[in-house]
């Protein structure tokens, strides 16, 4: 491709598409059942959770996967529905619910216990463990609600294979497996092998499924396919390496979070394991992998793919 790319027009305009969607499909889910509307408090404290802040790089990767698939597939003349495009902001949506509420339980007490997120008070400081915990239980079953819509827009089998992917990438085997090894490892030192191993579930499946779904959207090659889980890979984990750095580099305005906060509490990390130097080269060591498995796509165009991968490496909070 030779024409310029502008990635900040290209996220603006996909951001205010998925703040929309996500600010009418947690209003929507309040009064879909008109006998029975969900308690007021209730979807006050999930608006919080999800609405008017993060930074929204999941949906962005679902998006982003989406458009490389569809643009090959016009190459080849093949068609692209708009209910697929359709699907892909749904997908989208429903990565960032997750997220969303990850973040919720997270920060509770039982957990990280943590008063700051996204640079406001945390769910359950705001409205109460009881109302987090419920917050984010919403959340979760509202993803899957946005996936398997009433109407015959979506076939089963697509629905089906990206439930799939956004349950296996939030469950014992990707996001709550590797919450649970980070809070049994306080206090001990891991190896690189067993750092690694935990933020791929905390983090990195998460980040990769979103890749994922957009490519589940449309209908990717084998080598796309192949490709693209490689990428999601390695953004996956350069996300958390990046995460490492900031929490020793950045001041808690910035972040939006308490910044200092796995070094106060003891937490094994990049930057505790290898230094801070070495970090920032294993970064960019996944980020020129991430690259190369764009390179190997077979894709015409991954540009947003690229632009999303830098920023992710180069950011600041």
């Amino acid at each position: 491709m030779t024409d310029h790319f502008d990635l900040n027009h290209w996220c603006t305009l996909q951001l205010q598409r998925v703040e929309q969607a996500l600010d009418n499909w947690v209003s929507v889910a309040a009064t879909a059942d008109l006998d029975h509307s969900a308690p007021a408090e209730l979807m006050v404290a999930m608006r919080y959770a999800v609405l008017d802040g993060g930074k929204r790089l999941r949906p962005l990767l679902v998006m982003a996967a989406f458009e490389a698939v569809t643009q090959a597939m016009r190459q080849a003349r093949l068609p692209v529905a708009a209910a697929d495009e359709a699907l892909a902001l749904r997908a989208a949506c429903a990565v960032e619910l997750i997220h969303a509420y990850s973040l919720v339980h997270d920060d509770m007490p039982c957990m990280d216990n943590d008063v700051l997120r996204r640079g406001k008070p945390t769910v359950h400081v705001e409205f109460g463990s009881a109302s987090a915990l419920l917050a984010g239980d919403a959340l979760q079953a509202l993803a899957f609600e946005l996936l398997t819509p009433e109407d015959a827009s979506v076939p089963a089998a697509r629905q089906a294979r990206l439930c799939r992917l956004l349950a296996r990438s939030a469950g014992c085997a990707g996001m709550a497996g590797g919450q649970a090894i980070d809070l049994a490892s306080v206090g001990r030192a891991l190896t690189e092998d067993q750092l690694r191993q935990m933020h791929q579930l905390k983090t990195g499946a998460l980040l990769q499924a979103s890749v994922l779904m957009g490519a589940a959207c449309g209908d990717a090659t084998a080598q796309a396919l192949q490709a693209l889980q490689a990428y999601g890979a390695a953004m996956g984990l350069a996300f958390q390496v990046v995460d490492d750095m900031l929490d020793v580099t950045a001041d808690t305005a910035t972040l939006g979070k308490t910044a200092g906060k796995d070094q106060a509490q003891d937490k094994p990390t990049y930057v505790s394991l290898m230094g801070l130097a070495s970090a920032r080269r294993y970064a960019q060591t996944l980020y020129d992998e991430a690259l190369a498995a764009l390179a190997a796509s077979g894709l015409p165009d991954t540009r947003a793919l690229q632009g999303l991968a830098s920023l992710l490496v180069q950011r600041s909070s």
